[in-house]
């Protein structure tokens, strides 16, 4: 008689010729490898809760006006008139960037040119008119009006005048701040489904265009033609839209073709968290603690938001550093983008 053993699957399969196991994982390392991912999630967590925090409340816990500009004339075209109303903004320290102007036309160009946020225009008889502009940033024509009487001489006769007022639809300015989140928030999406995708090269560089294209289109429908809180150039305002976009996952995207995960999260994380607490679209630049101002005008969300806030209520005027800022940051992702095809062809070959 034949007798047949039937092999033991399990013992074959984790047992060697010595009795050990064949590589398997013990449950002494799995237990190992779980505590380090709980203690990953511990450490994360509040570390990411803290630079939340950190990034969003410091600078709202710490507004106030660091070399705002504001302009300073004499409607006589006499200097000496507004040497007190000079003075008193010069002794605020630190506070106001006091810049003289000859008239009071060349006061009041300044103000809608956006070169300045206010002008103190002191008249013949010593009265003083504040002109402001809301559509710049209504906190600070809200601060200036406030703190203005602190600025010109006892009993001076003051009066306010916005002389670029922020449209009806958006008195204070929050649903254009509203407004600028989302566009990250495209950038991001647009970087993640091209990545998700596989997209590489020309192919990757044409979607992220497209999709930059379509969005600022999309966004101009609702902001400008529904909502009614922009109300420059329809066209402009869609072309900086797109820039927006297109800057911010073009980066992404880039950053994600050479380091994979990492790289979409550092993107978002510099964009998303970073860029938009410091964008200062509630407030100004000029109301946060330095160097905050000037980081947030670098990066995607502060540039584009100067930038539209620009094209909607100013004719364009002042958009010089926004626009380089942005173009930076697109050939920067373009470049990354492109580099990764190449050298995915290249190891291909």
């Amino acid at each position: 008689m034949t007798t047949t053993t039937t092999p033991d699957p399990g013992r074959n399969a984790n047992t060697n010729t010595n009795g050990e196991g064949d590589g398997g994982p013990s449950p002494a390392g799995g237990r190992g490898a779980g505590r380090a991912k709980v203690v990953v999630v511990l450490v994360a967590v509040p570390f990411a809760l803290a630079l939340a925090l950190w990034a969003f409340a410091w600078p709202a816990a710490r507004t106030a006006p660091h070399h705002l500009p504001v302009a300073v004339a004499s409607t006589t075209g006499d200097p000496a008139a507004a040497a007190p109303v000079t003075a008193a903004l010069d002794d605020a320290g630190d506070a106001f960037d006091t810049r003289a102007y000859p008239s009071g036309d060349d006061a009041r160009t300044a103000v809608e040119q956006r070169d300045v946020y206010a002008a103190f225009l002191v008249s013949a008889d010593g009265d003083v008119e504040l002109l402001t502009a809301s559509a710049a940033a209504p906190a600070v024509a809200q601060f200036l009006t406030e703190s203005a009487p602190e600025h010109v001489p006892a009993g001076t006769e003051l009066t306010v005048t916005d002389l670029v007022p922020s449209p009806s639809t958006d008195p204070r300015g929050s649903a254009l701040a509203a407004s600028v989140l989302p566009l990250s928030v495209a950038g991001v999406v647009t970087g993640g489904i091209v990545t998700a995708l596989r997209l590489r090269g020309p192919r990757a560089l044409a979607t992220v265009t497209a999709a930059a294209a379509l969005s600022g289109l999309a966004a101009t429908t609702l902001t400008h033609t529904w909502l009614g809180i922009l109300t420059g150039n329809w066209w402009a305002e869609a072309g900086v839209i797109t820039l927006t976009v297109w800057a911010t996952a073009s980066v992404i995207t880039g950053l994600a073709a050479h380091l994979g995960s990492v790289g979409l999260s550092l993107g978002s994380l510099t964009v998303v968290l970073l860029g938009n607490a410091w964008a200062a679209v509630n407030t100004s630049p000029y109301l946060q603690p330095p160097p905050l101002g000037l980081l947030g005008q670098w990066l995607p969300p502060g540039a584009g938001a100067n930038f539209l806030r620009s094209t909607a209520y100013f004719d364009g005027n002042t958009p010089g550093t926004p626009v380089l800022t942005l173009t930076l940051w697109t050939l920067t992702g373009t470049t990354l983008i492109l580099l990764a095809g190449r050298r995915e062809r290249g190891a291909r070959t």
